[in-house]
């Protein structure tokens, strides 16, 4: 008895947050929010549960903790760019590609809009609003307004692609088939749809996304 309380003991020393944290990405990844759990992650680590509830307090804590470690990883990455706009383009693509990675990234956010991965993002785009000299009166609307639109085409473009793959559906077929669908509605009554089928059927996502951004940015400059 005494031996094994001590090999424990030597595992939990060597058990780490980071660890902890790294290793629940990677069961996020493969295997979704419903794959996290301190059973199969303990398995993974090679440690107890009650190992892990050291660093953890529990499934939500642990679910924070990875989105805030991936929304660091990708705002630390987003440091291109020599002006307040293109920092806003670099920071919002990094995080589209991060929840594009990620798809329970923006599960998360959506449930966590107080806490630090959310944070994280308002920090970053807000000190960038505020480099472009929007004044105060208008600052909270105008960082809002990208931080929404940012995680809401994020969200959804991730929404998308894991509906493509638990159908196991090959992207450039699917856009064919509904481009396909909307160039025979009715020509009058969905004019605007189906004048956009060709566009559908080869559109780039994050071209779209930046041009997003784009549309945004160049609003803001006459209200200034």
């Amino acid at each position: 008895m005494v031996k094994n309380t001590r090999r424990t003991q030597r595992g939990e020393a060597s058990l780490s947050r980071d660890s902890i944290i790294e290793q629940s990405i990677a069961l996020l990844d493969s295997s979704g929010e419903s794959g996290l759990t301190f059973r199969a992650l303990s398995e993974q680590l090679g440690t107890g549960a009650g190992a892990i509830y050291w660093h953890v307090a529990n499934k939500g804590d642990l679910l924070n903790a990875a989105c805030d470690s991936i929304v660091a990883q990708a705002m630390a990455a987003a440091v291109d760019g020599a002006t307040p706009k293109e920092k806003i383009r670099a920071a919002g693509l990094a995080i589209f590609d991060a929840i594009d990675a990620h798809p329970w990234v923006g599960a998360e956010l959506a449930r966590s809009p107080g806490k630090m991965p959310m944070v994280r993002i308002l920090e970053g785009i807000g000190r960038q609003v505020g480099a472009l000299g929007v004044p105060d009166r208008a600052l909270w609307q105008t960082a809002s307004a990208l931080l929404h639109y940012i995680l809401g085409v994020a969200g959804q473009n991730a929404a998308n692609a894991q509906f493509a793959r638990e159908h196991e559906a090959d992207r450039t077929d699917f856009l064919g088939a509904v481009a396909d669908d909307w160039s025979k509605l009715d020509a009058v009554e969905y004019a605007f749809t189906r004048s956009m089928a060709a566009h559908l059927r080869d559109h780039d996502d994050r071209s779209d996304f930046l041009a997003g951004i784009d549309l945004i940015l160049a609003g803001i400059a006459p209200a200034l």
